[in-house]
């Protein structure tokens, strides 16, 4: 990668260790049947375990990614890691919903390095390269989600819900070791002063920044709808006439791998100046694919396909705004990603407990209908965002070739491009 210290290598070591950190998150989404049955919690209210997961990730962002801009990295990720392994095999050896809950808190909260692992590869990475790293490396998030609904309700079916952290446990200690090794350790903080100055500058970074602004809103509301489809899925799967085991309820979440995709290219399309179309085009996707998931119970072909068309539109809108988000503020990277977060955590835990809910009250259906009104929501707001007169890929590019010839800075260049383009 030229101009760039990453190597191939590190961006793939950086995809593998976000994925497995992102797993944590979700091993719990296809074993709520279990861990209900296991605790004796009612079918009702058991998105708690998600809710609060996403709480305990919602604090982590706003508490512990911000201190990516003021500690060294590489020591920041590593004990991150070890905390983590501890974290899961609270999880893995609760006694009772008490330490369960408490587990699954702790869990979220530490789970947030993957944020900090992506921020720190956006800054290792060239400008001009810096969406398509962001993409390989968010690459591995999706990946390391499809995985963890997969494999957890494999692995449960086999030697029961906690064998999953047990794993777990061991390949985030395992991750944590190959991370020290070859994680540079040279890397200066880019923020100074107090921790309690660092996590204001957060706040003080949406009052500044529009961009930030307006991609936190819309992460907020397409993970809630994110978080409606993919919490109760186990109960209409699990129950009769379709009785499916743990193991074929989790391998829908294989059906998502066009995220990955999606992950991928949308980096690439966001560095040339496509990123509104990229996030317009998602949008409409998310909405549509909703009328073909409401066949669930009628046909797993219409699932798949909805799920394959949702997870595709949703990490590109969420690799795009990243990309625009990072061109912003390079000197504030860690923060600028945990306020944007944020919004995304609030946007889950609202999804896991209201889509529990309305499944209890409305059924399947139900929950179409709250995820597509999210989607629909999430669609005339990124409209909002737009500016007055349509700008034209001609007309930025334009702008890149004026702040070319005019001889300014590589970031300077790329931030002109963007508020001709997003403002």
């Amino acid at each position: 990668m030229p101009s760039s210290p990453l190597s191939g290598a590190v961006v793939l070591l950086f995809a593998i260790a976000c994925g497995l950190s992102v797993a944590n998150v979700y091993y719990a989404q296809p074993l709520l049947d279990a861990m209900a049955e296991t605790f004796a919690m009612d079918h009702t209210t058991v998105g708690i375990i998600i809710a609060l997961t996403q709480v305990g990730y919602g604090v982590g962002l706003l508490l512990l990614v911000p201190l990516g801009d003021l500690l060294n990295r590489r020591k920041l990720i590593v004990t991150q890691l070890l905390l983590s392994t501890l974290a899961v095999l609270v999880v893995a050896l609760s006694c009772n919903s008490f330490w369960l809950l408490a587990g699954m808190v702790l869990t979220g909260l530490l789970a947030v390095i993957a944020q900090v692992l992506v921020a720190f590869a956006a800054h290792l990475a060239s400008p001009e390269q810096r969406g398509h790293v962001v993409g390989l490396v968010t690459s591995g998030i999706v990946v390391g989600l499809l995985l963890a609904r997969s494999v957890s309700g494999a692995m449960a079916d086999l030697a029961g819900w906690r064998s999953v952290y047990m794993l777990s446990a061991g390949l985030t200690l395992l991750m944590a070791i190959l991370l020290w090794r070859v994680l540079p350790g040279t890397e200066q903080p880019q923020a100074t002063g107090t921790y309690g100055a660092l996590i204001r500058s957060v706040f003080s970074l949406f009052k500044e920044e529009k961009v930030l602004r307006d991609r936190a809103v819309l992460a907020m509301l397409i993970f809630a709808a994110g978080t409606v489809l993919w919490t109760p899925m186990v109960l209409p799967l699990s129950a009769p006439p379709l009785s499916l085991s743990h193991t074929q309820v989790g391998l829908f979440g294989l059906a998502g791998a066009a995220g990955a995709l999606g992950a991928a290219h949308a980096g690439r399309l966001a560095d040339k100046g496509f990123a509104q179309w990229v996030s317009g085009t998602a949008l409409l996707l998310m909405l549509l694919s909703w009328v073909a998931i409401g066949f669930t119970q009628s046909s797993l072909w219409a699932l798949s396909l909805g799920v394959i068309v949702f997870d595709l539109g949703l990490q590109a809108v969420h690799v795009t705004s990243q990309s625009l988000i990072y061109a912003v503020r390079p000197d504030a990277q860690s923060r600028l990603v945990a306020g944007y977060m944020v919004f995304y955590s609030v946007g889950s835990a609202v999804g896991s407990v209201s889509a529990t809910a309305m499944y209890a009250w409305a059924g399947w259906i139900g929950v179409c209908g709250l995820g597509a009104a999210m989607n629909l929501l999430a669609l005339i707001y990124w409209l909002t965002t737009l500016p007055p007169k349509p700008v034209s890929v001609f007309a930025a590019g334009h702008a890149l070739k004026h702040a070319v010839t005019a001889n300014q800075p590589m970031e300077q260049r790329r931030r002109q491009v963007q508020q001709h383009g997003e403002e």
